[in-house]
């Protein structure tokens, strides 16, 4: 008996996911209709219709477990630690510094990959002459 009602279940969370779809294309395919009204009633019917689609789909399993999750991801973001602003100074002038010494770096052996090069194509030009 479980396994009908999942199934049911299923079924009926694909028909509101369907639902949910409609209503979102339906949004977009009226906005761009109904374009001879006021683009601020075009844009808050859009807005209106896609906040009844995303409460239709979150009726369904996968829209509450999507729910749960983002309801668990902010609660974990409000435990975090923000750097303050001296540390986030401090680490911004290490990342330049270190942006530019690994730039000069890569301009030397840029230079002496060049002139190495150069060496090269000299040598057999005047050894092939």
């Amino acid at each position: 008996m479980s396994a009908k009602t999942d199934t049911a279940g299923s079924s009926l969370d694909t028909v509101k996911l369907s639902v949910a779809l409609a209503l979102l294309v339906g949004s977009i395919v009226g906005y761009y209709y109904f374009e001879q009204e006021s683009l601020l009633y075009r844009v808050l019917g859009m807005l209106a219709v896609i906040g009844v689609g995303i409460w239709v789909a979150l009726t369904t399993a996968k829209g509450k477990s999507l729910l749960s999750f983002m309801t668990g991801a902010r609660s974990e973001v409000r435990k975090m630690v923000w750097p303050t602003r001296v540390e986030t100074m401090q680490t911004t002038l290490m990342v330049f510094i270190i942006v530019v010494l690994l730039s000069i770096f890569l301009w030397i052996v840029d230079m002496l990959l060049g002139a190495g090069i150069k060496w090269l194509l000299a040598v057999s030009v005047v050894g092939g002459s």
